[in-house]
């Protein structure tokens, strides 16, 4: 036995032996207690990882999006998290904040730069929600983080995908990204929450890989982006103008954070 034990210690082959099952016990039991506590601890390992490999990038981008946006590169923008809890999503800044003589905002269309539609077709822009994973506000898997405003639309049960932490990526995502109705990405988000698994997250990253690659479903057709959800039921007569104007209220006094 003692021979054993120190052959495996002190040979290479004996090391590769104890390594490979030392990773296989590690998977073993990630799969096992994934949900409960694997994905938190994927989510730090990962993101700080990708962080860490990433910063010339980032450093780049950073410095590209001062020059192209005329200021500040980044874009940051309340989210509903976890049960609900609002918290302040990092995104690499798009469009330009050019208004018109009243002060207000001129069309995303226009305001959407070529810089940044390359951003969006590439998902670099996605690239500092890397710090909200690492911070626990998000997950590299789940459902995408919808604006606040989308939120107080859903219905009680769609409400339901806020409890587990919002993705990077996620079922819908791989599955069509933003050319996709509402009902559909609802459709996909709840059942991504009905079973977590880490062969799950595995193959939706490989999926968005794959997505991103191909550069498939960026934004609605005819859309620089995706219409907002109540703009979508009140254009299909689903909510009348008053409840509308009501919700909108509502969003307005849940980002008062």
């Amino acid at each position: 036995m003692g021979m054993i034990v120190h052959n495996l210690t002190s040979t290479w082959w004996g090391i590769t032996v104890l390594s490979v099952a030392a990773i296989g016990l590690l998977v073993v039991i990630s799969a096992a207690f994934y949900r409960q506590f694997f994905k938190r601890f994927y989510d730090i390992l990962l993101s700080g990882m990708a962080i860490i490999v990433l910063s010339p990038i980032l450093l780049i981008l950073i410095v590209l999006g001062a020059i192209k946006m005329k200021g500040n590169p980044f874009f940051t923008q309340l989210r509903p998290g976890k049960k609900e809890k609002i918290f302040r999503l990092v995104k690499f800044r798009t469009m330009t904040c050019e208004t018109d003589a009243d002060g207000n905002l001129l069309p995303d269309e226009v305001r959407l730069t070529r810089y940044g539609k390359m951003l969006r077709s590439t998902s670099l822009d996605e690239l500092p929600e890397l710090f909200n994973i690492f911070a626990g506000q998000m997950s590299i898997v789940g459902p995408r983080p919808q604006l606040v405003r989308d939120m107080v639309f859903m219905s009680a049960t769609v409400r339901q995908r806020h409890s587990v932490c919002p993705g990077l990526t996620g079922l819908a995502q791989c599955s069509g990204r933003n050319a996709m109705s509402w009902e559909k990405k609802f459709e996909y988000d709840l059942k991504y929450i009905e079973k977590i698994t880490l062969w799950g997250d595995v193959a939706i990253i490989f999926k968005t890989v794959f997505k991103v690659f191909a550069r498939d479903g960026i934004t609605e057709d005819g859309e620089a982006t995706a219409t907002d959800l109540g703009d979508y039921l009140l254009s299909k007569g689903e909510v009348t103008k008053e409840k509308y104007d009501s919700l909108q209220t509502e969003a307005k006094e849940l980002m008062k954070v």
